[in-house]
């Protein structure tokens, strides 16, 4: 459809969904039993070690017109729940050393004398711990470094933060309270509106600190989703930014960004026209976890996630 690919991390993210459908389900009725059954069957279907086209780590995507994508699973982002699951797999599983061969690619670093596994974007912080309590289990690298995944997505939160204090491009409205640079849509010169703007818009883009790239344009939804890792601040960041802005949350959804520098009348920022599931599944989904922990809870008794996290490396915790 469209030219899209077989995307290896879709795959993931919506067998994930199904796992912690079928933890959930679990009475011994007609439709919950065959729930579980489909579910069983789409994850048994899938050949993770195919996606790897004999390379080291995990292909990003696949087309027909061209075969795998030239790039993989490379550095760190989003794909731990992919991982988890290629591991996990009570079929065609990949091997643990594949795994290792990903994490290589890692980039630790230390930003505002913070020292965490550097992603720019906002989203590849969270999207993983949408489902998978990461909370004092480790991995060979995470070891090493005396941390943890959700440790260290509230470090990324605190580098957001930081960053938008320090508003180093001094973009309308940047703050400590006013951030969540992430992928989203956002302005384009193709827009007529917005064609004659001198600064480069990126349009739809992983927009990133602090390296970029960055155009003023900001998604709300991306700082409640860090709600689990810094409450206070994720908080206090949604309910100013809607404060200032509310044209963000046209019909009590969020849209996927708003920028306040392209203010079309005072006070008014420019707002995206998209509103994505992607974006409001994973605010609801964080939303949860802080409140209950309700999904974290259900894939920690499911056998192949805990499966793929022992092959995996990790150890200690709830695991």
């Amino acid at each position: 459809m469209w030219s899209s690919e077989l995307s290896m991390i879709d795959t993931a993210l919506l067998l994930a969904g199904a796992l912690t459908a079928a933890s959930f389900f679990t009475e011994n009725t007609a439709e919950e039993t065959r729930l579980r059954k489909l579910v069983d069957t789409l994850y048994r279907r899938v050949d993770w070690s195919w996606a790897q086209d004999g390379k080291p780590t995990l292909r990003q995507g696949w087309k027909p017109e061209c075969g795998f994508f030239h790039y993989g699973w490379d550095g760190y982002n989003e794909g731990i729940v992919l991982y988890v699951l290629a591991l996990g797999s009570p079929t065609h599983p990949i091997n643990s050393d594949h795994y290792a061969a990903w994490t290589k690619t890692y980039q630790w670093e230390n930003l505002y004398d913070i020292d965490f596994l550097y992603a720019g974007p906002l989203f590849i912080h969270q999207f993983s711990h949408a489902w998978l309590d990461f909370r004092g289990i480790r991995d060979q690298f995470m070891r090493e470094k005396h941390c943890d995944y959700f440790e260290n997505s509230r470090r990324a939160t605190q580098v957001q933060r930081e960053y938008t204090r320090r508003n180093p491009h001094s973009f309308r409205s940047y703050d400590e309270d006013c951030w969540g640079l992430t992928a989203c849509d956002g302005p384009s010169q193709q827009q007529p509106e917005l064609a004659h703007e001198r600064r480069r818009l990126f349009g739809y883009a992983a927009r990133g600190v602090p390296y970029g790239p960055d155009d003023g344009t900001l998604s709300g939804w991306a700082a409640l989703a860090s709600l689990p890792f810094a409450p206070e601040d994720a908080l206090r960041a949604a309910r100013r930014m809607l404060a200032r802005y509310p044209e963000m949350l046209p019909g009590g959804q969020y849209a996927s960004s708003f920028n306040p520098g392209l203010a079309k009348a005072e006070h008014a920022a420019w707002v995206s026209a998209g509103h994505y599931g992607l974006d409001q599944g994973i605010v609801l989904m964080m939303i949860e976890n802080y409140r209950s922990g309700l999904i974290w809870q259900l894939l920690r008794g499911c056998p192949a996630i805990r499966s793929g996290l022992r092959r995996a490396g990790f150890r200690g915790g709830w695991l």
